[in-house]
């Protein structure tokens, strides 16, 4: 079975009866991840075993005995994966040959799509289900923040849902955390709903780590290449992490593949945009660089930002202690190749 976010929810139900193994993946880490708790949420009170996809790689056999393997108080059990890319294909195929139905395997896949060879193994099958997450635009989001305020007993306008939407860079595990607390600072619960204002986020609410960022991830993908010395510099006084930075890369690329998407073969981005802004999928302030970004990348030159930024992604998580150095060169080719 395959689903996108848009048909997941109505899928769930028969997901959770007819299916063993759960995969999710594509660039909304923040969907996949959702999809994966929601999943999990309904099989009920069960024993959670964390595997990576580098111990499985190490460990092919480990994923199908975790899943035969009976709890010790004799509790059901449900075996979480968190993969990159392919790392766990050999565990999830040896767990595939075993003749014994076990516990449901939910594997949430970094840097990979629905054309892996996880994904090519299982869509097929009638006891698995490959879900496929594109990153949401800030309408989709702030509904979604919406409905997991609605649940907790929180009443907000549309405004603030938005709010805390752009304050978590689209990011629905960020978006849950903050409404969390917004609960337990208002003593809220289904059962006694509580109004939301402005003052109680402004009380409540962190400000997005990517707000400091933005002034760099524009000045690389509009070709900058001038205030970029100067950004690294304030970036390292700030202390602000390169694989954040990189995440927060990765997160505008996801959001002018959408915006290329959707403006198809028209030709006048500035009409484009200010539409996009009119309906509220584009935050206005960010619609002027977002133009400027939108004309520098479509097409092949889009995928190979995309790729780029993912490799770069890879060489900071394996090196660390030159990480700067990668960081640096890597965001200097960006800029370049977007000033041509």
């Amino acid at each position: 079975m395959k689903v996108t976010q848009k048909n997941f929810a109505a899928s769930t139900a028969r997901a959770v009866k007819d299916c063993r193994v759960f995969y999710f993946c594509g660039p909304d880490e923040s969907g996949a991840s959702d999809a994966a708790t929601k999943i999990a949420a309904m099989f009920g009170d069960a024993e959670k075993i964390d595997l990576s996809g580098a111990e499985l790689r190490r460990d092919p056999v480990r994923l199908a005995d975790e899943a035969r393997s009976v709890s010790l108080f004799g509790d059901k059990r449900v075996i979480h994966v968190r993969a990159t890319g392919d790392d766990a294909h050999d565990a999830v195929e040896t767990l595939l040959q075993s003749p014994v139905d076990g516990w449901p395997v939910i594997i949430v896949a970094t840097s990979a799509t629905d054309k892996s060879r996880i994904a090519k193994l299982l869509e097929n099958r009638a006891d698995a289900l490959v879900g496929m997450f594109h990153p949401p635009d800030l309408k989709a989001v702030a509904g979604a923040v919406r409905m997991m305020a609605d649940g907790m007993g929180l009443r907000m306008t549309d405004e603030l849902a938005e709010r805390i939407a752009r304050s978590t860079a689209l990011d629905t595990r960020m978006a849950r955390s903050e409404i969390e607390k917004l609960v337990l600072y208002l003593d809220a619960s289904p059962q006694a709903p509580r109004p939301v204002s402005a003052a109680d986020l402004d009380e409540i609410c962190a400000v997005s780590e990517d707000d400091g960022m933005m002034p760099l991830v524009n000045a690389v993908l509009s070709g900058d290449s001038r205030r970029i010395p100067s950004e690294l510099s304030r970036m390292r006084e700030q202390g602000i992490n390169p694989v954040g930075l990189v995440l927060a890369l990765e997160r505008r690329a996801g959001q002018l593949v959408q915006l290329a998407g959707r403006l198809g073969e028209r030709g006048d981005v500035n009409a484009f945009m200010q539409q996009e802004s009119d309906a509220r999928r584009v935050f206005f302030r960010d619609r002027a660089d977002l133009t400027q970004q939108l004309k520098r990348w479509r097409g092949a030159r889009l995928v190979r930002l995309c790729e780029r930024l993912v490799l770069l992604h890879r060489t900071l998580i394996a090196d660390n202690r030159n990480g700067e150095l990668a960081l640096a060169q890597g965001l200097a080719e960006i800029a370049r190749a977007a000033a041509r």
